[in-house]
């Protein structure tokens, strides 16, 4: 099928894929390739994040989810273990769990591209008007900019000086461990403990691109290949799981990374 956009903000769009593999996977992308990943497109892409998630639960009942994407990695040959690459605009591949899907994230991903069935289109028509609905809905009640709460605004000449705004302090650096040096799998954390990604503020969202960015491309490395996972235990922070990935790397990591308890209860 088409991608079908769902909602479009300011810099990002919400779409279903080309391939669907459930009724829960949605696309996160990036409007304008030569958008800078800074604090505004972190906001606007937190922001359809929370949309997107607000929407499948109202539509599929998914109270979980899981999302994947390729840094500077194109998925190649069977792309066992990752979604086909949909384009080279940045993407995030969002996967909507909940109880009585009729198939996982994980059990597609695990199969050859070519032998992944998607949803039919047909199926997803109804579904995919009501999130489309929602979307609408939850960004029209998206709250004001700071100050214009109740159309409030400073009036001029009210005998007020205001005080200059506070210069914002620097997002610590998110907490980053290699795990398994062999197979180039690091972990990154952000340095503030959230535990989803709702609890993350953009410019913590931005330091841990940054991480992402620094992680060693030794041995041949192109990029990688991540997945997030929010763990739903009660204090175990957000993690974003980095496997390197190469052209020429002998066996695909991506099978040894669903072997996780973590990464496999996301996504099987």
């Amino acid at each position: 099928m088409y991608r079908r956009l769902l909602f479009r903000s300011d810099m990002w769009e919400i779409a279903r894929p080309r391939h669907p593999l459930t009724a829960g996977h949605l696309l996160i992308r990036l409007s304008d390739p030569s958008t800078e990943f800074a604090e505004p497109s972190a906001a606007d892409w937190l922001l359809c994040h929370s949309l997107a998630r607000v929407a499948l639960r109202d539509v599929l009942g998914a109270h979980r989810a899981a999302l994947m994407f390729a840094h500077n990695w194109h998925p190649l040959g069977s792309a066992v273990g990752e979604p086909v690459a949909e384009s080279s605009t940045p993407t995030f591949h969002l996967f909507g769990r909940w109880k009585g899907e009729s198939t996982t994230p994980g059990l597609q991903l695990s199969l050859p591209a070519h032998r992944r069935v998607a949803e039919p289109e047909a199926d997803l028509d109804v579904v995919d008007a009501r999130i489309r609905d929602s979307l609408r809905l939850t960004a029209s009640r998206a709250p004001a900019e700071p100050g214009t709460e109740a159309g409030w605004a400073p009036q001029p000449g009210a005998g007020v000086v205001p005080l200059p705004p506070p210069v914002p302090l620097p997002p610590p650096v998110p907490l980053v461990a290699t795990v398994d040096h062999a197979r180039h799998h690091s972990v990154i954390e952000p340095a503030s403990g959230a535990v989803s990604i709702g609890d993350v503020h953009p410019g913590e969202l931005v330091s841990v691109a940054a991480a992402l960015a620094t992680l060693s491309l030794s041995s041949g490395l192109s990029g990688f290949s991540c997945v997030v996972v929010e763990s739903g235990e009660p204090g175990a922070p957000l993690r974003v799981h980095a496997v390197g990935r190469s052209g020429a790397e002998d066996s695909n990591p991506m099978l040894e990374l669903f072997r996780l308890p973590e990464v496999s209860l996301a996504l099987l």
